[in-house]
C-alpha cells in the first residue's frame, strides 16, 4: 500500500517525510511534516464546570478534558477520598467520571488529576442533586372525527430551581408553534 508505521515515537523523528512513487513511465513525489507534540497536561482551554446539576436517581457524566500528550492517566477524588470503579461509579478511559443511582450523599466537590510523563495536573467541580422531572399527567391517546378539535395535557413536577420546558413532537418531528399557529395552540396552565 506504499505505508509507513512508526512506533514509539521521539522527537528524532520529527521532519520532512518524502514518499517516491516510481514507474517506467515516470517518478513522483508527495512531501507531509512529521511534528512530534508533548506537552503536561492543562486544563487552561478546558476546565472542568464549576457547578455540575444531576437528577435524583439519575446518571451524571462529568468530562474531564486536559490538552496533554502523550495522553495522561486519569485519577478522580471526592472531597479527600480518592474513587475507584465500583457498582455505581466508573472513571471511563477518556478520564469523564460517571455516577449512577445518584443521593444526597453524591454531592460535593469532585477533582480530576491528570498526569503523565512531562506532569500533572487537576481541575475541580460541585455536584449538585436537584430533583428528577416526572411527568405526572401524559397526554392520552384520542379519537377525533374528522374537522373537530382535540386537546392533549402534559403535566410535569421538576425541581423549583430549575426552569421547566414542554416541546410537543409529532411523528417525531418537533411542532414549531411559530410557524404552524393556525392549525396548533400552545396553552400553558400556571
Amino acid at each position: 500500500k506504499g505505508e509507513l508505521r512508526m512506533q514509539s515515537l521521539t522527537f528524532d523523528d520529527a521532519g520532512m517525510y518524502q514518499c517516491i512513487a516510481e514507474n517506467t513511465h515516470g517518478i513522483i513525489y508527495a512531501n507531509a511534516e512529521l511534528k512530534i507534540v508533548a506537552s503536561p497536561p492543562t486544563f487552561e482551554l478546558n476546565p472542568m464546570k464549576k457547578k455540575i446539576l444531576a437528577a435524583k436517581g439519575g446518571r451524571v457524566i462529568i468530562e474531564c478534558k486536559p490538552k496533554a500528550a502523550p495522553k495522561p492517566k486519569f485519577s478522580w477524588s471526592k472531597g479527600t477520598e480518592l474513587l475507584v470503579n465500583g457498582s455505581r461509579i466508573r472513571i471511563w478511559d477518556d478520564g469523564s467520571l460517571e455516577i449512577i443511582n445518584i443521593t444526597r450523599l453524591d454531592e460535593g466537590r469532585y477533582t480530576c488529576f491528570a498526569e503523565n510523563n512531562r506532569g500533572k495536573a487537576n481541575s475541580t467541580g460541585v455536584l449538585e442533586m436537584t430533583e428528577a422531572t416526572r411527568i405526572t399527567l401524559a397526554p392520552l391517546n384520542v379519537d377525533v372525527t374528522v374537522g373537530e378539535n382535540a386537546t392533549m395535557q402534559c403535566i410535569a413536577s421538576h425541581d423549583p430551581t430549575l426552569d421547566l420546558t414542554f416541546i410537543w413532537s409529532l411523528n417525531g418531528f418537533v411542532i414549531d408553534f411559530e410557524k404552524e399557529h393556525e392549525h396548533y395552540e400552545r396553552n400553558v396552565m400556571v
